[in-house]
């Protein structure tokens, strides 16, 4: 196969394997993490959930730090790429233990979104520098491969993290406050492999670099807006159409995931146990789908182009998402989460390698953040319309139908700019 070729490829390169490591690590304990968040909120017996707790919940996790994704942008291009992995995750590990112990005490709810708001909010500078230091290991020739190996492989290994957070909650301890300190574990771990690659490695380069946290954050805003001047330039402008179609395309993936939701806890099963045994079915066969956008995208990025291949990508959304999703029986909607998987990946391949090639190495860290702002509004706002539009059960034609039309909306402008 394809993918692993590239892979093979890559892996020559010493320090691309040392940050995929850490990439791989990283995430992994993000999928064990969320996973055990997910079925301590939706799936506990003594919980009654319901679409607006859910997006209450996500609002609480979401919202708060995206108010951190611009902070992370200017601090990330100015502090060394890898002590951001070694600090950033040896305090993940930290938080993940304490909100394991807020899981099995009495203690008020805000409390433990406090502790796993502060988890993820870290989880911004992480991410953000993962992209913003690919460039720096491997050449130019090979950053799109990169950009579909990488990213994917990240997200199959998140999947495959909250493969393991069922496995250890459905088989092993039924305890999701068990299932969250194995995330923190894997949280270590990731710090540990980030001590394998050079302190300048990643950069940014040297004359960049500001080690005092005040002189960093006096000129945020400063350097935010330029950072924007920058993707508005016409230079970048392909790289601001794929920002925003694919922040369209990340608030129906998260309408549609407040749906699943709510159909695996109430609709297609009749015990929280067996929603749950479900749901974890279903993300495996959405990792499927990641998997086989990493298959497919470098062809059909190279044969159509990164943009088409976003406007491509909307288009089968748009027709097979409603399709399998209004029988609302679990074979189409499990395959509809196969479809997603692959569409929603083969977008956001496509637009991580046009956001890398247009912008310059000084702006990556900035430009990411925005884009991850972008990501999490959109994934809360998905989670607010889907409260108000999904009855209890989780069975709504008009939201499936809505998501529809954005995904065709989607299609054709990012087709309209291509031909333009």
């Amino acid at each position: 196969m394809a993918v692993v070729r590239d892979l093979r490829v890559l892996l020559r390169f010493r320090n691309f394997r040392r940050l995929l490591a850490v990439r791989l690590l990283s995430q992994g304990a993000d999928g064990v993490y969320q996973v055990g968040l997910a079925t301590y909120v939706v799936f506990s017996p003594e919980r009654q959930t319901s679409p607006a707790a859910i997006a209450s919940a996500m609002a609480v996790l979401l919202l708060p730090y995206s108010l951190v994704g611009p902070f992370a942008g200017a601090l990330l291009d100015r502090w060394r790429r890898r002590q951001v992995f070694l600090y950033g995750n040896l305090l993940r590990a930290l938080l993940a233990s304490a909100t394991a112990i807020l899981m099995i005490t009495q203690v008020p709810d805000w409390l433990f979104y406090v502790s796993a708001l502060c988890v993820t909010a870290v989880n911004r500078f992480v991410l953000a520098g993962l992209s913003a230091a690919l460039p720096r290991v491997v050449d130019e020739d090979r950053l799109v491969m990169a950009n579909s190996v990488s990213p994917t492989a990240g997200t199959l290994a998140a999947t495959a993290g909250g493969g393991l957070a069922f496995v250890v909650r459905l088989l092993i301890a039924d305890s999701d406050a068990t299932v969250v300190l194995v995330g923190a574990a894997l949280y270590l771990c990731s710090a540990l492999a980030s001590l394998s690659i050079g302190r300048e490695v990643l950069g940014p380069d040297r004359e960049l670099v500001q080690l005092r946290l005040r002189a960093a954050l006096s000129g945020t805003a400063r350097d935010l807006m330029a950072g924007l001047r920058h993707l508005a330039e016409p230079a970048r402008r392909e790289a601001a159409w794929a920002l925003a179609s694919m922040t369209l395309m990340r608030f129906c993936y998260g309408a549609l995931t407040v749906m699943l939701l709510m159909l695996c806890r109430y609709a297609l099963t009749t015990n929280p146990d067996d929603g749950l045994a479900l749901l974890g079915l279903a993300v495996g066969v959405s990792g499927a789908g990641f998997f086989a956008a990493a298959v497919v995208t470098p062809w059909a990025a190279g044969r159509f182009g990164p943009g088409r291949w976003i406007a491509i990508c909307a288009a089968s959304a748009a027709v097979l998402e409603p399709a399998l999703g209004l029988p609302f029986a679990t074979v189409p909607i499990l395959v509809a989460t196969f479809v997603l998987g692959l569409t929603t990946q083969g977008a956001k391949i496509s637009t991580d390698t046009i956001v890398q090639f247009s912008v310059d190495d000084g702006f990556r860290g900035r430009v990411f953040s925005v884009y991850d702002v972008l990501f999490n509004v959109a994934f809360v706002a998905a989670a607010g319309v889907a409260a108000l539009m999904l009855p209890p059960d989780g069975r709504s034609v008009p939201l499936v139908l809505v998501v529809a039309v954005i995904y065709a909306a989607v299609a054709t402008a990012m087709a309209g700019f291509e031909r333009r």
